[in-house]
């Protein structure tokens, strides 16, 4: 016999899917990853500022980036966890205003500890909105549109670090830090009012479908994904945390940004070609794009002091990597059923963690092996990340066209 609350929920499920794109609702995902993103990252590049305005150390000041990812680490599992009955919309709405409440709080802030408060609440915020949006975009489609979904409710991202954070920066030098996060105050704003013409609620996971944590992790299939995450992401943000210090032995020191903006460039069509494939080649596509990875950092590794050898490389990794997120999202989601949102809670868990990791261990090699040691380390990490989607294919990256329902 069904009950009530199933038969309510799908009939929403029903009225709010659609054969095709719902680009403005996957557009408001989108603003939502780049809000997000360069939140996190836009203090990086205004370290002198903000340490001046707050009357920091840049090492200090440097820290508005490290409370920010602790609070997306911490808030990431438990949030989604504790929401996971509400409506969709409300809490997409939740994770956006504390996007503008905080970086309003940042904006005005002069005292240390407040601002490091606003940063480690908004990375909450971020946390919680990583942990929804998968399972949201892919609610509002059907499954055969699910992965080209998934790609554009993520474009948010690659289009923050590659635009965005250079952006943000330019901007700080030019009026000021505090007007930088007064201007994410207002795009939030907008954003909130996008989500609430354009983006269809949806209820949130009923009772009798919650499974506990401990059972979630235990999916078949959730566990190799979330291992390949750390793999390929730690192997990912040790070179890119530390590109600088790499570029200088080609003699591109001074080229940092030129560097990231050919990665940024490739990634972008990277994403491109990923969400036009993805539910067609799901195995086959995460298969190419480590080996691809794999093989840019061997020749990294073998041929470093060629400046046109270092942008090629940089163009082809960004090109390999941009597409990442999308596979290892929509392998989690396929392997995840209806416990999507909180698996992709546990994804962000993992992808933070890989980019604390990549700092620390990117550290040691250049402290103790130096600069060249990346290149190797990148490639034992993603030929073990290769190895993994290998030998998995019956629950996590199964090969064959996702079919329509």
């Amino acid at each position: 016999m069904t009950d009530h609350a199933t038969v309510e929920r799908g009939l929403i499920d029903h009225s709010t899917r659609t054969e095709k794109l719902p680009y403005a609702a996957l557009l408001a995902f989108a603003m939502t990853g780049f809000i997000a993103i360069l939140t996190e990252t836009l203090p990086a590049g205004l370290l002198t500022q903000i340490g001046a305005g707050l009357n920091v150390s840049e090492v200090w000041a440097g820290q508005l980036v490290t409370l920010y990812a602790l609070g997306s680490i911490v808030a990431a599992i438990p949030l989604t966890v504790a929401t996971r009955g509400w409506r969709r919309r409300r809490v997409l709405m939740m994770t956006v205003c504390g996007f503008l409440l905080f970086n309003t709080v940042t904006t005005f802030s002069t005292h240390y500890g407040l601002t490091l408060v606003s940063r480690f609440l908004a990375g909450m915020a971020a946390g919680l909105s990583w942990g929804i949006m998968a399972g949201y975009a892919r609610g509002l489609v059907p499954v055969h549109l699910q992965g080209r979904a998934l790609a554009i409710a993520m474009l948010g991202t690659p289009v923050a670090l590659s635009l965005g954070t250079p952006a943000g920066t330019w901007l700080g030098n030019m009026i000021g830090w505090r007007a930088s996060f007064g201007i994410m105050s207002a795009l939030a704003l907008v954003l909130a009012a996008w989500i609430m013409i354009s983006v269809p609620d949806r209820p949130g996971q009923a009772d009798t479908q919650r499974l506990p944590l401990a059972k979630v992790f235990r999916t078949p299939g959730v566990r190799p994904v979330l291992f390949v995450v750390l793999r390929w992401m730690l192997g990912h943000n040790i070179l890119y945390t530390y590109i600088a210090p790499f570029l200088k032995q080609a003699g591109l020191g001074e080229r940092v940004d030129l560097v990231l903006l050919v990665f940024g460039i490739s990634s972008l069509v990277g994403i491109w070609i990923i969400g036009l494939l993805v539910d067609r080649w799901l195995r086959r596509l995460t298969l190419i794009s480590l080996a691809v990875f794999a093989l840019t950092a061997l020749v990294l590794a073998m041929a470093n002091s060629s400046p046109w050898v270092i942008y090629g490389c940089m163009a082809v990794w960004g090109l390999s990597f941009g597409g990442s997120a999308t596979l290892v999202l929509t392998a989690a989601a396929d392997s995840a059923g209806d416990n999507v949102d909180v698996v992709q809670a546990m994804l962000t868990t993992s992808w933070n963690v890989a980019i604390a990791g990549g700092g620390l261990l990117g550290g040691l090699l250049l402290d103790r092996a130096g600069a060249m040691s990346f290149p190797w380390a990148l490639l034992i990490l993603s030929l073990i990340a290769f190895a993994t989607v290998w030998i998995n294919r019956h629950y996590s990256f199964r090969p064959g066209r996702r079919v329509h329902v």
